[in-house]
């Protein structure tokens, strides 16, 4: 039996559901989901491997106008990874209109000629299906997509018919990936991001953006199945660091809480995690700081 592969890039504004759509595709949380726009600040790659087909979905950030050099890290993101798949899918948000950002990635995709398919995300949020036609008719006329598909990342409907238009685009070839891969994330990564996870649906305004998370120790206990994680928060302002301990330690053991029981979850071991709030300044705009906290 031959194999095939094709790797898969989401894309779309900020806030539409990309990350929970790739999650609704591998069964699993491999990326992290909030309400909040700008979540996924780095490709992260799932990994779906049905029989002799291997899909390689890379999740990007919401495509914005960058502000801070993190985010023009992060939209460059999205350009380098429209530029190495084989297929794009476009998540919108069907109760909303075309977008600035929607033209923009329509006009790459033709640039380069990638195939792309279109998914009307959130249908759970309509009364009725008629709703759609105008939107799907407004899409259309954008781009010459090779499917459209009605889903809900959130409920899972629409996502065994999106996979299957995807699967049609995958091509003979070797599986990049083992079979049994589920992302190529390290587990101190995957860690991090679950606590910025809960930072962001924790706190508000303008703190869970001027956040970093940096794991320093992540080690299995000697004589235990326990593993030591002990992590670093980083944000912009000593006001933030006071509103992320919160009063007595509350907010930051409710965070850590919240994280250690995820992320306990998704390894399948029992975690002890401690956690640091520490201040470093406008940190999203020095470099040498992105570097260090993995933005790079």
């Amino acid at each position: 039996m031959s194999t095939r592969s094709a790797f898969v890039a989401i894309v779309g504004r900020p806030n539409v559901g990309k990350s929970s759509l790739l999650n609704a595709f591998l069964g699993e949380k491999v990326a992290i989901v909030s309400d909040k726009p700008q979540t996924t600040r780095t490709r992260i790659t799932g990994i779906l491997t049905k029989g002799e087909v291997q899909l390689v979905f890379i999740d990007t950030p919401g495509m914005h106008t960058p502000r801070t050099k993190l985010s023009k890290f992060m939209v460059k993101q999205v350009g380098e990874s429209i530029a190495d798949v084989d297929l794009a899918v476009l998540v919108v948000d069907c109760e909303k209109p075309i977008s600035a950002v929607d033209r923009s990635l329509a006009q790459s995709f033709s640039g380069t000629k990638l195939p792309a398919i279109l998914a009307l995300n959130k249908i759970d949020c309509l009364k009725t299906r008629e709703e759609l036609l105008p939107r799907i008719a407004e899409f259309s006329s954008l781009y010459d997509f090779s499917a459209i598909i009605p889903i809900s990342a959130k409920e899972g409907e629409g996502i065994e018919e999106l996979l299957t238009q995807i699967e049609g685009f995958a091509e003979e070839g070797p599986h990049f990936f083992p079979d049994d891969a589920l992302t190529d994330q390290p587990e101190r990564v995957i860690v991090a991001e679950i606590v910025r996870e809960k930072i962001l649906r924790n706190m508000y305004e303008e703190i869970p953006h001027g956040t970093a998370v940096v794991v320093e120790k992540m080690a299995e206990r000697e004589g235990s199945e326990i593993i030591d994680i002990d992590l670093n928060i980083f944000c912009e302002k000593e006001s933030h660091k006071g509103m992320l301990i919160g009063k007595q330690g509350s907010m930051l053991k409710k965070i850590a809480t919240q994280a250690r029981e995820d992320a306990e979850a998704f390894l399948g071991v029992k975690i002890n995690m401690k956690c640091w709030v520490k201040v470093k300044e406008d940190w999203r705009d020095n470099e040498v700081l992105m570097k260090n906290f993995g933005y790079k």
